[in-house]
């Protein structure tokens, strides 16, 4: 009990110079709470023999990591240096400058979201992203809602509740997190009226399934999966031949959505928005955190009429946007204005176009700095081709060819060691293990100091 005296008494610790300067940081209840927790954990240590005096010397800087601690977000940066672009876990597309610069705007100001300044009325928040949507896809119409599948939700609970939605079982997609298609579907209070095989869909399936109970037919863009080998679908060209003479309505849901062909940046061609709508889709879908290279959205284009009909739905406004994101949208879709500048603008554009003889480079530039920063650790470090992927369900099959940096170190678990470490920085850093090393793929990498200003701050083990 006596080593105890040491230790300053809660009110004691309150009044002296560094609990002023921690209520000022951190405010009286976070501290009195965190001092509590660490004056409990000093009197273990005195019990398990620490120095007394020590123990009191240390606590102000104690309590002071602690309420850091609490204080610091989980929401951290890092760097994506694990080859896939459109990571689901670290947030998908990164904006493009103009995006941020509209969603500060947007958080700093007020702004007329939904109001008229010409007739001083209310407006709509869509109207801020209509005339670009329908100006990029050729659409009557469009909304937007907070992503791809309230998008599908949506449109399906407006068009088919309490009746029959047909879909190819080729195209009963599962998304990310275990969301599945007929799910969706049965949420959003459709009848799931599955037609043809897992690899043979023909038109005859869609025309003999059509009936009195028909809603729609959806069509569904198959975009994180190929079924390859002995196959057959039915393109939406003939779907809209079938539909129109049923006089039921065509959803096309394109899943990851591309405004442009990709193929001019030397990807791999993916159906576009405004192909869909030219080919007579009633309405499609598409998300605006993937290929499109945005903020997180789900947007429905088509028919004016159904347009509106799903705007006047009661769901709508549970899965409507903010202000934030539809800000950073319309940035995003002005800068499709003009193609040809957008693959230096668009951040996925310009990660996903980047040719791998210049990340090769930027990999060969890099390699001997990075292993002297690790060599005193033991690590061994040295340039590697490697693959990258689009992500998020985007262009499945394709990987990218690319370059980055191969970290080995004595010991099995090594790479898993490493990994853990390079996490836990102040600018954690991911990337993945392969074959027995950590591999640092270099596709995203727009700076190479913040790779090497992240290292410095690797500790030795």
């Amino acid at each position: 009990m006596t080593g105890f005296r040491a230790l300053p008494s809660v009110d004691q610790f309150l009044l002296s110079e560094a609990g002023r300067g921690l209520i000022d940081t951190h405010g009286r209840s976070a501290l009195i709470s965190a001092l509590r927790s660490a004056l409990a954990q000093a009197r273990e240590a005195i019990r398990a023999g620490a120095g007394c005096d020590d123990v009191a010397a240390s606590l102000p800087s104690r309590v002071a990591e602690m309420l850091d601690a609490q204080a610091a977000s989980e929401l951290r940066p890092v760097l994506n240096l694990t080859g896939t672009v459109l990571h689901t876990n670290l947030g998908r597309a990164v904006l493009a400058e103009s995006a941020i610069e509209a969603a500060h705007m947007a958080m700093a100001h007020p702004l007329a979201l939904e109001f008229d300044l010409e007739d001083g009325g209310r407006g709509q928040r869509e109207d801020h992203l209509r005339e670009l949507l329908r100006e990029l896809t050729g659409a009557e119409d469009a909304t937007v809602v907070n992503n791809n599948a309230a998008a599908v939700l949506l449109a399906l609970n407006t068009l088919g509740s309490g009746r029959e939605a047909i879909v190819s079982r080729g195209e009963l997609i599962e998304i990310g997190g275990a969301f599945r298609l007929p799910d969706i579907m049965a949420r959003a209070g459709v009848r799931l009226i599955e037609v043809g095989t897992t690899n043979r869909t023909h038109a005859h399936d869609y025309a003999g399934a059509i009936g009195p109970d028909t809603a729609l037919v959806l069509k569904v863009h198959t975009s994180n999966y190929r079924i390859e080998g002995f196959t057959a679908a039915v393109p939406a060209p003939a779907l809209v031949r079938i539909t129109r003479e049923a006089g039921v309505p065509l959803l096309n849901d394109l899943g990851s959505g591309s405004l442009l062909d990709l193929s001019r940046f030397g990807l791999r061609r993916e159906p576009t928005v405004r192909e869909a709508v030219a080919e007579g889709a009633d309405l499609a879908t598409f998300s605006g955190d993937k290929l499109l290279g945005g903020a997180q959205a789900g947007f429905i284009v088509g028919r004016r009429d159904l347009i509106a009909a799903i705007d006047r739905n009661p769901l709508k406004r549970a899965l409507r946007l903010d202000k934030i994101r539809i800000a950073a949208l319309e940035a995003t879709l002005r800068l499709y204005r003009d193609p040809d500048r957008l693959q230096q603008q668009l951040p996925t554009l310009r990660h996903l176009a980047r040719p791998a003889v210049e990340i090769a480079a930027q990999a060969q530039r890099l390699v001997t700095e990075v292993a002297t920063l690790l060599a005193p650790q033991g690590f061994r470090v040295t340039a590697c081709q490697c693959e990258s992927q689009a992500g998020s369900g985007a262009l499945p099959v394709d990987t990218l060819p690319s370059a980055g940096l191969r970290i080995e170190g004595e010991g099995g678990d090594a790479p898993d060691r490493l990994a853990a470490r390079l996490r836990a920085l102040p600018i954690p850093i991911v990337g993945r293990i392969r074959d027995g090393a950590v591999v640092l793929d270099l596709r995203c990498l727009d700076d190479d100091a913040r790779l090497l200003d992240a290292l410095r701050a690797l500790d030795a083990p």
